[in-house]
């Protein structure tokens, strides 16, 4: 065979391999099967139906717990601490004796202020009865009116010494009073600061004992200034009905008590950008104790109709918040949404959804837009 038959058959071949390579990519038959690569697996995922539902609209905080009063009981004259009839921890209520000091000297000044009031009452007395024979005297023209004046002038500054006399047994007696420490308000009594025996000043520093009022009790919490015009709006709409609080433990979330809100307080912090609040709880049974912090959660208001999702299903990307909605053909698709609270393990969201969604709260992780999901399976 000579070089131009060789050239002519080369020339054939490629052209007929240029034939099947492009028919190939046109998806032409070639006599041979072409392989085409199978469809990606549906992502098992977990989804759930964004529901409406009443939503209670609330704001949270972390508070501490502070006695309803607390009052540091001192003495209030000097003298030896002669008794003290408390025991530490004991439930006292207002008015109830708690120490007694030694009145011995208390009461000496109160029996020597009565018997000079005694008498100047009885000199008192006595210059009426002269007053009036003077009064007679003068009728008659037996003695100078000028005798009469006199006299009349000894009256009056003997009824003012009597004043003075009642004024210092009043005070006598208030101090004597004073010898017997008295609970000013019930509650609980702390540790015992003075023992019996010592010297005790009205302006000693340390007292005698702290009183806790514990039963009703407070909690001051704060909230960010962002809140504080829906807590002012809400007080508005419902005047007369004080806000619910609840106050649950920091790391147990059952609620520990239930109260009523009663302070807003009039000024934000400018440091912190926070404001303060009380709220005041019943606590017979001690579930709450001074010192302690808890959570605060108020409520605001309540949503009839809102729309909710799981808390899982609420993805964080670089453009703010979404979630993956699964659309009728089985895929994925992120829809950005807006969550105004988390309440109870569900969201709030007051925009992206229109509500019957079916939205992805496991598998998050596998997804992107685009692709196949099915629900998986149980566990």
């Amino acid at each position: 065979m000579d070089a131009r038959a060789r050239h002519v058959l080369v020339s054939a071949g490629l052209a007929a391999l240029l034939v099947i390579v492009i028919a190939a990519a046109r998806g032409l038959p070639d006599g041979s099967k072409a392989q085409v690569s199978p469809a990606p697996a549906a992502v098992p995922v977990t989804t759930a139906v964004a529901t409406r539902r009443p939503v209670p609209v609330v704001a949270r905080g972390i508070g501490t717990v502070t006695p309803l009063n607390a009052v540091l009981v001192r003495a209030r004259i000097d003298g030896q601490l002669d008794r003290v009839l408390f025991r530490e921890g004991q439930e006292v209520t207002a008015g109830d004796v708690l120490a007694r000091i030694d009145p011995r000297a208390l009461q000496a000044q109160l029996a020597q202020s009565e018997a000079q009031q005694g008498r100047d009452e009885a000199q008192l007395a006595n210059a009426l009865l002269d007053l009036k024979r003077y009064a007679t005297l003068v009728q008659q023209d037996s003695i100078a009116r000028q005798q009469l004046d006199t006299q009349g002038a000894l009256v009056g500054q003997l009824r003012a010494t009597v004043k003075l006399d009642q004024a210092l047994v009043d005070n006598a007696r208030v101090q004597l009073d004073y010898a017997t420490i008295r609970a000013p308000v019930g509650g609980r009594t702390g540790k015992r600061l003075v023992d019996p025996g010592n010297i005790v000043h009205a302006a000693d520093a340390t007292g005698i004992v702290t009183i806790n009022q514990i039963d009703p009790i407070s909690v001051l919490f704060t909230l960010p200034e962002g809140r504080l015009q829906p807590v002012l709006r809400a007080q508005a709409a419902a005047p007369g009905r004080p806000l619910a609080v609840q106050a649950s433990g920091r790391t147990d979330p059952a609620v520990l008590a239930t109260g009523t809100l009663t302070l807003v307080n009039n000024q934000i912090d400018a440091g912190t950008g926070t404001f303060q609040l009380r709220a005041v709880f019943p606590n017979a049974a001690g579930a709450l104790w001074p010192g302690q912090f808890v959570n605060v959660r108020l409520v605001l208001s309540e949503v009839a109709d809102g729309l909710t999702i799981p808390d899982a299903a609420v993805q964080r990307g670089p453009d703010g918040l979404f979630t993956y909605v699964v659309r009728p053909d089985g895929s994925v698709a992120p829809q950005p949404i807006v969550v105004d609270q988390s309440e109870a393990g569900r969201s709030l969201v007051t925009r992206g959804l229109a509500g019957g969604e079916h939205v992805v709260v496991d598998g998050q992780y596998k997804l992107r837009p685009g692709v196949k999901v099915t629900e998986a399976a149980a566990g």
